[in-house]
């Protein structure tokens, strides 16, 4: 009995002098929250990351303890730990990026640290070539500059954004049941300066991204607050001019507002000059409320018009009838707007529980004019087609986080629910000649498309490994008024989606991660196919599967790997001059993901990403079961240099020969590109140059296998149409920092 009693009372001394819990909140110089923060307890090892606030929370500490507090590109702190239960700030001042600073978070986004280390070596170049940031992730303009881009990833050809979720400050990019194509994601309302932060996903593994989310999503986080204002002017090749403006307007202890405009001018290396303008405005309001709450309000307009080349034929330039830069039809072209209201508010209730909504409003405007066949269905007036509509969208999002602790350790709870509301009208297909003559209307009418949806997921911490259930929840309402029928008819479909997930994170140390993320997702059909096509080809399902590691060998070399596979149940073609969204079937892939990011030096880092894939059909016959245009091999990467004056790099990208129609008889060229740019700082002044292309490599930047007769040619012939890849070009910057 007294050994018993020895025994506890020597458990409770261990326990009060070991088990003690410190709290605390990891800032900037600025007071601003640092999310991710790593923190250490030196005595034992133990360590945790600050959250979305900046809290942590840390057992097993002793009054008089160490703990070090590390976050990429700023100065690393040793703090002791307070005798008393007082809250701890850690203050972490900027310094020089050291790539030691890394560490791997217990997080299902883990993987977004290489994105966080490219955004502080790379320069901003476009609100497009945003997207290269996402590793693995390829696009290609093929309309003038001013149609959105289209997106390859995964082994996807996702067109302009059929599996990829694009959002910025979580207001949709994607356009459902758009006029061009289902999913179209036109980002170029969006100024690059003014990007905080990308957070992406590769999978259907995230249940706060539900429709077009298979391939993966990407989200975009703006700055609340400028360290400055600035102004830059660009000139270059092709009479290319941009002109970029942030003013601060409010720089208060409590509340923070600026002001961002961009022009851009540029005609482009076609013999017929692209007149590409766009204009953007944007003003955003940010003030902090007690206890840590923050309300935020952002406006934007962007306004955007062009004439396009377009896609021509191999054998026009074959048989000299153009050159690599003329047109079959030079009147193609079009203009689009979107007018965006948006609102967040971040209701803090503890330092483990917030809830963050968010609510939005959009008038978007779209008209494009293309000619894909030239004169295979009309040969005295040619093929031209006018795509419109005239949307206004909106929508609302709100989303519970709740930290706790569990027997097994630490856990968190996410719960969210929102609703999207698309109203669609006179969404036109017609053949026009020279833009200015209505031939026929193909397809006229108004749609509605409301989404309904709820999800929950759970983070369940058992030692160092992690646990992450998810269950999303989508309902869809369909709705079509064909205003080409004698009389009114509305017409009206539904359908629900239930996306399960499942994801385990094991971490092995702060240099060591392996991970499993399984999940459901789904790409919706557009609303006028739905209608056409009965309940059943409404949702189509994607099955997918990551298995993979992030792993630093050494303090500044960072891996990560991942052998991944997606089924869907149903692939979507679309046929533009037709107006129709044509299923294509099953499909499978899988593939494997490799990353590097190396700091060779203090001033000199490396990148990579190689990324594989083989897409095939399923059910169709061996060498007819090719998914045209899917990527098969990607890569990119580059030498960075960063210094206090000097900054600058070399970049390259190469995408493989890959398959252009489902037997491989018709096959899109493949390229390899290199880039580079260099700055120099002097004061608040900056200059630099950049260079495209520098090899000068003839590339096809989009490439189809088309159909197509031209004006004298007695049969049509199928064959690869290109849109031709930027010849090389320099562009000089100026910067001014006030």
């Amino acid at each position: 009995m007294r050994n018993c009693l020895l025994t506890l009372l020597s458990t409770f001394l261990v326990a009060s002098c070991f088990g003690q819990r410190v709290a605390g909140r990891v800032v900037a110089a600025d007071r601003s929250p640092i999310i991710g923060a790593y923190v250490i307890h030196l005595n034992s090892e133990h360590h945790t990351h600050s959250n979305e606030l900046g809290y942590f929370e840390l057992e097993g500490v002793a009054a008089g303890d160490s703990l070090r507090v590390t976050f990429l590109g700023y100065r690393t702190r040793v703090v002791p730990v307070p005798a008393d239960n007082r809250e701890l700030e850690v203050v972490l001042n900027e310094s020089f990026f050291d790539l030691k600073a890394v560490t791997v978070r217990p997080d299902l986004r883990s993987l977004n640290v290489a994105t966080d280390i490219d955004a502080r070596l790379r320069p901003v170049n476009s609100a497009q070539d945003i997207l290269r940031r996402v590793p693995g992730l390829i696009i290609g303009q093929h309309a003038g500059g001013g149609k959105a881009e289209q997106i390859f990833l995964r082994g996807f050809d996702i067109d302009h954004g059929t599996d990829v979720a694009l959002s910025v400050e979580g207001m949709p990019v994607n356009m459902v049941s758009h006029a061009h194509g289902q999913g179209y994601a036109d980002l170029h309302f969006l100024i690059p300066e003014t990007i905080e932060k990308i957070d992406y996903g590769k999978g259907p593994y995230y249940a706060d991204h539900g429709n077009f989310a298979t391939a993966g999503y990407v989200n975009f986080s703006l700055k609340e607050k400028l360290d400055g204002s600035l102004l830059t002017a660009e000139a270059g090749s092709f009479n290319t001019l941009r002109t970029v403006g942030l003013f601060d307007l409010l720089d208060g202890p409590g509340s923070h507002a600026y002001l961002a405009t961009e022009y851009l001018l540029s005609d482009g290396p076609f013999v017929s000059s692209q007149h590409f303008s766009r204009l953007n405005l944007m003003g955003r309001y940010t003030a902090d409320l007690p206890s840590g709450s923050k309300v935020s309000v952002l406006a934007s307009h962007f306004a955007s018009k062009w004439d396009a080349s377009g896609q021509i034929p191999r054998r026009a330039v074959a048989d000299g009838s153009i050159g690599r830069f003329g047109a079959i039809d030079d009147t193609e072209g079009g203009f689009t707007g979107r007018t965006n209201l948006a609102g967040q508010f971040l209701r803090v209730v503890d330092r483990n529980t917030f809830v963050k909504t968010e609510v939005y409003f959009s008038r978007y405007t779209f008209d494009l004019y293309s000619n894909f066949t030239f004169f295979l269905i009309d040969p005295l007036n040619g093929d031209q087609i006018r795509q419109s509509e005239d949307r206004a969208l909106a929508g609302v999002h709100s989303e519970l986080q709740h930290a706790f602790r569990t027997a097994a350790g630490e856990a968190t709870l996410k719960a969210g629910l929102g609703l999207r509301y698309d109203d669609n009208n006179e969404v036109a297909l017609s053949r026009t000649k020279n833009r200015e003559t209505l031939l026929e209307r193909l397809q006229y009418g108004d749609i509605d498309e409301t989404n309904l949806f709820a999800y929950a997921a759970a983070d369940f911490e058992i030692g160092d490994l992690l646990v992450h259930p998810a269950l999303r929840l989508d309902h869809f309402t369909f709705n079509y008024v064909d205003k080409l029928q004698p009389t009114y008819d509305r017409q009206e479909q539904r359908k629900t989606a239930v996306s399960p997930k499942l994801n385990f994170l094991y971490t092995v140390n702060d240099r060591t991660q392996v991970f499993l993320k399984t999940g459901i997702g789904f790409h919706a059909n557009d609303s006028r196919v739905v209608l056409d096509r009965g309940a059943d080809a409404i949702l189509p399902a994607a099955y997918g599967a990551d298995l993979g590691g992030i792993f630093r060998p050494s303090p500044r070399l960072h891996l990560n790997a991942a052998l991944w596979y997606l089924f869907l149940e149903q692939e979507f073609v679309y046929v533009g001059d037709a107006g129709i969204v044509e299923p294509s079937g099953e499909s499978r892939r899988l593939g494997l993901d490799l990353g590097l990011r190396y700091q060779l030096t203090d001033w000199l880092f490396a990148d990579a990403d190689l990324n594989y894939a083989l897409a095939r059909s399923v059910g169709a016959p061996e060498g007819a079961n090719y998914i045209p245009l899917a990527p098969s091999l990607t890569g990119t990467g580059g030498l960075n240099v960063l210094q206090d004056r000097v900054s600058g790099g070399v970049r390259y990208r190469f995408v493989k020969d890959r398959p252009a129609n489902e037997d491989n008889s018709i096959v899109a060229d493949g390229y390899f590109l290199l880039d580079a740019n260099v700055n120099y700082t002097l004061r608040r002044l900056s200059l630099g140059l950049a260079g495209e292309n520098l090899l000068g490599a003839e590339w096809n930047e989009t490439q189809f296998a088309t159909l197509s007769r031209l004006r004298m040619e007695p049969e049509a012939v199928e064959e690869i149409h290109f849109t031709p890849g930027a010849p090389r070009s320099v562009r000089a910057v100026v910067r001014y920092r006030f």
